[in-house]
This record gives structure tokens, C-alpha cells and sequence, in this order.
């Protein structure tokens, strides 16, 4: 883990986690941990930034539109475009509209992470096999260091769930226990202050 940590949160916003959705997720196990990791970095300071899918004209599905029709229902006005109430209580955290599988492609992410000045990227959120993977890569390939919460992620295919985070650990980044992540989240920002005292 980095100096500068912030949570990304990825798809896990109604249309996924809403078990009436027809894009619903099998998210249940995963959202009481998220919510945990996620007062943890609030707590601390850390910044949390939730992507989600959301489109404002057909035109910017493309192809991918027309492989996962089902995505047009992710219109800016639709009630499943939003971000999972029991993950953003206050609605006081970030949020950055992605249009593709990789939360920083066509979006505004990059330049977020920049003004915060932050160095890594604490990843939750689902499918771990495809907008999780995809960010994956993408953050490491941007100088960021990923670490994937195990308990935090999810995939319709417990097969693919596992390979893909096999894949990360292996290729691009770290996959670690819940426990793990909040202890170095502590130690980061109690480091942090301890800087910051010996400065003042």
C-alpha cells in the first residue's frame, strides 16, 4: 500500500446490488465488509470514491451497448443509476460516472486521484472478473498501486471470481484480507500524523 491511499469503489450501485435489478450481482456477503472497510477509511480520512455506470445518450454505449444491451437501462435518471444507500449513507462521498469496464476509461477518475494526490487504490466492488480486473490493470499501468479486498469483491461465476483475483495477486497488484487493508489504512495515517507532529 501507498502513502496516499483513497477507496474505489466499483459498480456496486443499485442496478447491481439491487436484488430486483435485472443486472442484480450476488452481492450479499460483501456489502456489510464493504460498508466496514468503507467508515473505516472515513473515519481516517481516506478518501472514498464510488464509480458506477451511467449514461447520458445512447450514443455513448458504442459496441458495448450493443453487446450488453441491458446497460441502456443505466440512463442518468434512472433509479438504478445511483449508488447503494447502505455504501454511501450521508452522500458525502465522491462519485465518478464510468462508461466502460475500466472505471478510468472515458472518465474523470485520473484527474481526481490527482488533485488528491493519492498514490494507490484500495479496490472493492464486483464483477472481480471484469470492472474490478479491467480498473485493476489500468491503475497499475497509471503508476498507481492497486490492492483488491477479497471479502469486498464479487462475480457471478465463482470460478471466474477466483482466476481473476489469482491474475491480479500474480500480474498487477495485491489481493488482501479485510483485516489487512484496514491495519495499513491505521498505519498509513497514524504514521501520517506522526510526520505531521514531528514537523509542527
Amino acid at each position: 500500500m501507498g502513502n496516499r491511499p483513497a477507496v474505489l469503489l466499483i459498480d456496486l450501485f443499485r442496478a447491481f446490488t439491487d436484488p430486483e435489478s435485472p443486472l442484480a450481482m450476488p452481492v450479499g456477503e460483501l456489502i456489510e465488509p464493504t460498508a466496514r472497510l468503507l467508515r473505516e477509511a472515513r473515519a481516517l480520512g481516506v478518501p472514498v470514491v464510488h464509480t458506477i455506470v451511467r449514461y447520458h445518450h445512447d450514443a455513448e454505449l458504442g459496441v458495448l451497448g450493443e453487446k450488453n444491451p441491458v446497460l441502456r437501462l443505466l440512463t442518468s435518471d434512472s433509479p438504478l443509476a445511483a449508488v447503494d444507500p447502505r455504501l454511501d449513507p450521508d452522500g458525502a462521498d465522491l462519485v465518478v460516472d464510468k462508461k466502460g469496464a475500466s472505471a478510468f476509461h472515458a472518465s474523470t477518475l485520473r484527474g481526481i486521484l490527482n488533485a488528491l494526490g493519492v498514490d494507490s487504490v484500495v479496490v472493492a466492488g464486483v464483477s472481480t472478473s471484469g470492472c474490478v480486473r479491467a480498473t485493476v490493470v489500468d491503475a497499475i499501468q497509471l503508476g498507481l498501486r492497486p490492492i483488491v479486498v477479497r471479502e469486498c469483491t464479487a462475480d457471478r461465476s465463482a470460478f471466474a471470481h477466483e482466476i481473476a483475483l489469482a491474475d491480479i495477486e500474480f500480474r498487477y497488484g495485491d489481493v488482501e484480507s479485510l483485516e489487512y487493508v484496514i491495519a495499513g489504512l491505521h498505519g498509513i495515517v497514524g504514521d501520517r500524523k506522526d510526520d505531521d507532529a514531528r514537523r509542527n
